[in-house]
C-alpha cells in the first residue's frame, strides 16, 4: 500500500503549564488538529518539549498502556501507587493503567520526550491491577552496525518493555548516507516520526516508489503482504533519527470509539 507522509501542519498541537510544555501530536484527540486519530491499537502519540521546568498535575488514566520515552532531559513521575521516580535521557516510564491510576508529571528545563498510548482489549484491561515500571537507557538492547546504523529496541523481543497490546518500538539512528531496512509482516502498519534529519522511504528494489520526508514529518505504511521498508539518510553530514512503531493494522477486539 502507499506510503503516506504527514507534515507538522497535518499533526496536532497541544500545550500544558501555561505553554511551558509544547506538544506536536502525530496521533491526537479530536479538536487537536491531527489528521490521524489512531493506527490499530496505537491510540495517541505526543512529542513534548519544555523550555523551562514544567509540570502536569495529578490526573487519572484507566485501561490504556502508556509509555513515556525520554530523548533528552529528565522526566519525573509520581502516582497514586506510591511511585516517586525520575528517568533520564534514553529511559522510559511505563504505566499499564488497568483498573485506574492517577499520576503527575514534571519535566526538567530543555527536556524532550514522547508519551505514547496503546490500547489493549479494554474490557479485560480494566480488570487488571495498575502497574508502573521504569527503565534506564542501559536496560534496552542496542545494535550498532558497520553501516552507520544504530537500532535500540524499546518495545518488543529482547526489550524489557512488554505490553499486552501487540506492538514493537525502535529508536533508530542512521548515519550520513547510510540506509536501514525494516521488515513489516502482512497485516501490520509501520509508523515513524523523524525527530532529526531527513531521508527517503521505499521498498527495496523499487526506487521509483521512493518518498522523501523531512524533519518532524510522520510516515505511515500499511502492508497486506510481508514487505520491507528501506530508509535512507539523504544527508551527507547529519544524522537521521526516527522513532518507529509497528502495530497490527486491525485487531480482533473492539476499539474505543475515538471522535
Amino acid at each position: 500500500m502507499q506510503t503516506m507522509v504527514y507534515t507538522p501542519a497535518m499533526q496536532g498541537r497541544g500545550e500544558f503549564d501555561g505553554g511551558k510544555i509544547k506538544e506536536q501530536k502525530p496521533i491526537g484527540f479530536s479538536g487537536e488538529g491531527s489528521v490521524i486519530k489512531r493506527v490499530g491499537p496505537l491510540f495517541y502519540w505526543a512529542w513534548a518539549t519544555s523550555s523551562t521546568e514544567a509540570g502536569i498535575g495529578l490526573h487519572p488514566h484507566q485501561g490504556f498502556e502508556i509509555i513515556t520515552y525520554v530523548v533528552q532531559g529528565n522526566a519525573f513521575h509520581g502516582d497514586t501507587l506510591g511511585t516517586d521516580s525520575t528517568v533520564g535521557a534514553g529511559g522510559a516510564q511505563v504505566m499499564q493503567t488497568g483498573s485506574g491510576v492517577s499520576h503527575q508529571e514534571r519535566l526538567s528545563a530543555g527536556s524532550e520526550l514522547f508519551q505514547i498510548w496503546f490500547e489493549p482489549e479494554l474490557t479485560e484491561a480494566v480488570r487488571r491491577k495498575p502497574t508502573y515500571r521504569q527503565y534506564q537507557h542501559e536496560d534496552f538492547p542496542q545494535e550498532v552496525t558497520a553501516g552507520g546504523v544504530s537500532v535500540k529496541t524499546v518495545i518488543g523481543p529482547g526489550a524489557p518493555v512488554q505490553l499486552v497490546a501487540d506492538s514493537e518500538m525502535w529508536d533508530v539512528e542512521i548515519g550520513a548516507g547510510a540506509r536501514y531496512v525494516q521488515k513489516v509482516p502482512a497485516g501490520y502498519t509501520l509508523t515513524a516520526l523523524a525527530i532529526r534529519g531527513q531521508g527517503t522511504w521505499a521498498e527495496p528494489g523499487s526506487p521509483e516508489e521512493s518518498v522523501s520526508f523531512q524533519h518532524k514529518d510522520f510516515i505511515k505504511k500499511a502492508v497486506e503482504a510481508d514487505a520491507e521498508v528501506e530508509i535512507m539518510n539523504s544527508s551527507d553530514q547529519d544524522m537521521l533519527r526516527l522513532i518507529m512503531i509497528k502495530v497490527p493494522t486491525k485487531v480482533d477486539y473492539p476499539l474505543y470509539p475515538k471522535r
